[in-house]
């Protein structure tokens, strides 16, 4: 074994601080961070291309940690460095000792790594486990778009393995050939509660990569020979995986002596674990010795990415020529779900564009980008987790990722979604045949509660103080082109909902639409519907009904951007005898309780009434059936609406 007492005296350095910083927070997990001593020195110092007084550059390598609890190990070795924080116009520059604010409310060292409160050495949030992986892949995707050959290192703890989606994104790798990932696996045997099982053993884990299609390695973790060969080893036809074994709370006795996991060491224990490690330096022959040469860091490669400035999709009729839809175009009745791919294929001529799919490309029209751009078009089949992961590191790597699948099956990628929230990250969903307009494949094909899950980011302000998610229905396809343009220079995260059925044309191609906005599409004076999306159509042939049989003049409104213009609907309700009845194809939590809020906080007295999908559907053979089945049909609409008006003058 090679002589390598510079990085043995740097490794008890950081891990008498990882000690120290946790029993400060009075919280945290020393035992974690210390099973990835050495592998994060090795990476750190000298594995690594990357300027740790530069982290924005665009060609070093990244470091993203799956396990995302044993970040105090990254902190304390990124401080050590002089490791900068902050936005590139505003760096601050790290000292060693402010690794001991950790998880303090004014710090950028949160529990857990997130690059939104100015961390930029990590490229998204992670914590919820099995996750990091999908980032990497994402990143990776967009180096190979960069022209680049950066590496990016993903630390992933043992138990965390469990979770389907790190095979999810194994697979991904595998499959798109993303050799420039190096998954490393923390196999120190332990979970939070228990010993892992026999299936996550390293045994276990060198079996299963090597079935997936990986050349494993496994090696001692904290044997430097083996660590520094394992992680700068290059790839041939296969990727890598790194079989790491590992002591849970190395160099300490009280915190490998038991299962000490998230648990940090009282005050009364600090001077017992310094002791050890001071021990363990004498050990290794290091006790005393200077680390200031233990830093070997190459520079990053440049990488030359495309120009920044607005996105442009041409004009609608343009686009739908060049997508061969002049029939469509004559006829004035598409699909939302088809002008999104029209849109999506037009601004493919912007090389920052990106797509992904979950194998549902020939119904999402997302294809026909993926034929014209097969290069920037990632598969993800059916995989959504990982797909929603990966467009966040596609994201992170510069692009603008759209990812689509039915909007039902976004469900299975919740918690991925708010981790991408949590990070700012700059992907926008599509989901398609959302709400009940499906029809015919029942519920458990049709997104009911999307609305409510998404209003909730909508209504949670990111760090710039705007909404953590732009909520988008349009109606018709021109408003779906249209704004799947907005959504591409929107920063942050978007989430638009597509309908399955072809419907009529409700604007002229000239017809603008913004963030925030609504269309006032009748102008009544006795009720005020709000609709969007596929129910706009229902609402205005209800606003027809009325009209024609009660005699009642109702205005329509097409709020196709959440959060809603609350301000100015109520005071278009307020014109209109103070009554609103707001009509939509999903389960509570929508329009109507945003609107609603905002009525109860407001001195106009407006009432605010709703139509909703307010049982679980089934099956039914046209959308009109369907409506009808759950009491949303245009007559429906029209009889609530009256029953409204007639209780309101008596």
């Amino acid at each position: 074994m090679a002589e390598y007492k510079d990085l043995d005296s740097k490794a008890i350095k950081l891990a008498k601080q990882i000690c120290r910083m946790c029993t400060a927070a009075g919280s945290g997990h020393p035992s974690s961070a210390l099973s990835l001593l050495h592998i994060t020195v090795a990476l750190m110092y000298r594995v690594m291309r990357y300027d740790p007084k530069y982290p924005w550059h665009t060609g070093a390598d990244r470091l993203v940690l799956s396990e995302g609890h044993a970040v105090p190990v990254i902190y304390a070795a990124y401080c050590d460095l002089g490791g900068v924080v902050g936005q590139p116009g505003r760096p601050s520059e790290l000292r060693f000792d402010d690794a001991l604010t950790l998880r303090e409310g004014d710090s950028v060292l949160d529990g857990h790594p997130n690059p939104a409160i100015g961390m930029p050495f990590f490229d998204a949030a992670t914590g919820s486990l099995g996750q990091g992986l999908s980032v990497a892949a994402g990143l990776a995707c967009a180096a190979r778009l960069d022209g680049s050959d950066k590496k990016i290192f993903c630390l992933i703890g043992d138990g965390e393995s469990r979770e389907g989606q790190i095979w999810e994104a194994l697979d991904f790798l595998v499959d798109h050939k993303l050799t420039a990932v190096r998954p490393v696996f923390n196999a120190n045997g332990w979970g939070q509660s228990e010993k892992v099982s026999v299936n996550q053993s390293a045994e276990a884990l060198a079996r299963k990569l090597d079935a997936y299609g990986f050349e494993v390695k496994t090696i001692d973790g904290h044997n430097w020979d083996e660590v520094l060969a394992a992680l700068s080893a290059d790839a041939t036809d296969k990727p890598i995986a790194i079989v790491a074994r590992t002591v849970k709370g190395w160099g300490v006795k009280t915190l490998y002596s038991s299962n000490y996991h998230g648990k940090p060491l009282a005050a009364d224990q600090l001077d017992a674990a310094l002791a050890d490690l001071d021990a363990k330096a004498a050990e290794l022959g290091v006790a005393g010795a200077d680390d200031a040469s233990a830093a070997k860091i190459a520079s990053p490669k440049s990488v030359k990415r495309p120009e920044t400035g607005a996105i442009s999709a041409g004009t609608f009729s343009d686009a739908m020529k060049a997508a061969g839809l002049d029939k469509a175009l004559e006829a004035k009745k598409l699909s939302t779900r088809r002008a999104y791919g029209v849109a999506l294929t037009a601004m493919g001529a912007d090389p920052r564009i990106v797509a992904t799919d979950g194998d549902v490309k020939n119904s999402t029209f997302a294809e026909s980008f993926a034929k014209k751009y097969p290069d920037r078009y990632f598969e993800a089949r059916i995989a959504e987790q990982n797909m929603v992961s990966a467009a966040a590191g596609l994201a992170a790597g510069g692009r603008v990722p759209f990812a689509s699948t039915f909007a039902k099956f976004f469900v299975r990628a919740y918690d991925q979604v708010e981790m991408a929230v949590i990070s700012n990250a700059n992907l926008k969903l599509v989901g398609s045949h959302a709400g009940v307009s499906l029809a015919a494949d029942g519920p458990s094909q049709m997104a009911l509660p999307d609305l409510a899950f998404f209003r909730s980011f909508a209504h949670a302000r990111n760090a710039s103080g705007a909404p953590s998610v732009r909520v988008f229905q349009p109606s018709d396809a021109i408003s779906a082109f249209k704004i799947t343009e907005l959504m591409a220079n929107v920063d942050g995260p978007c989430y638009m909902r597509t309908h399955r059925p072809d419907v009529e044309f409700l604007y002229d191609e000239s017809e603008e639409f913004t963030v925030g906005g609504f269309k006032h599409l009748i102008d009544g004076e006795d009720i005020v519907l709000v609709a969007s999306g596929y129910m706009v159509h229902l609402a205005k042939q209800a606003c027809k009904i009325l009209e024609e049989k009660g005699g009642l003049s109702a205005s329509l409104i097409d709020a196709y951007s959440m959060p809603l213009a609350t301000d100015e609907i109520l005071q278009i309700g307020d014109d209109c005898r103070g009554q609103i009845l707001v009509v939509e194809d999903n389960y509570i939590g929508g329009m109507a309780d945003e609107l609603s809020a905002a009525a109860a906080a407001s001195d106009l007295g407006v009432m605010v009434h709703s139509l909703y999908v307010a049982g679980v559907p089934k099956s039914a053979k046209t959308p009109e059936d369907v409506m009808k089945m759950v009491g949303l049909s245009p007559e429906d609409i029209a009889t609530r609406c009256q029953q409204i008006f007639d209780h309101s003058e008596a």
